[in-house]
């Protein structure tokens, strides 16, 4: 990125505005649109904390539990549907680590 950046001030001088080289400008457009997986209005330390996100103490100790106690055949229906709800956070949060993880990427490649 050719990184050419003016700013617009008010007549107290504060910053109102931007203008960008050209270059500049079709990069950052060419981020965001028709990319549905781009997560938008995060910053870099907020991406990458998502990125490295885990289960809860608590829900993997759950988990693991549910786990163990489901390869014996000891899960009430009750603890059945938990297991099952356990499993679908899980999809959810690699999915949207993941998504977390490919917008960095794209970033840091636009740079």
């Amino acid at each position: 990125m050719a990184q050419q950046v003016q700013y617009v001030t008010n007549p107290a001088g504060e910053r109102v505005g931007v203008l960008l080289d050209l270059e500049t400008y079709q990069n950052l457009t060419n981020l965001l649109p028709n990319n549905e997986e781009i997560l938008t209005g995060m910053s870099i330390e907020e991406l990458q904390a998502l990125a490295e996100s885990e289960l809860s103490l608590k829900a993997q100790n759950k988990l693991n539990d549910l786990l163990v106690r489901n390869k014996e055949n000891l899960l009430s229906l009750e603890e059945t549907a938990t297991l099952d709800n356990l499993l679908i956070q899980i999809d959810q949060l690699n999915i949207i680590k993941t998504r977390a993880r490919y917008t960095l990427h794209k970033l840091q490649n636009q740079i």
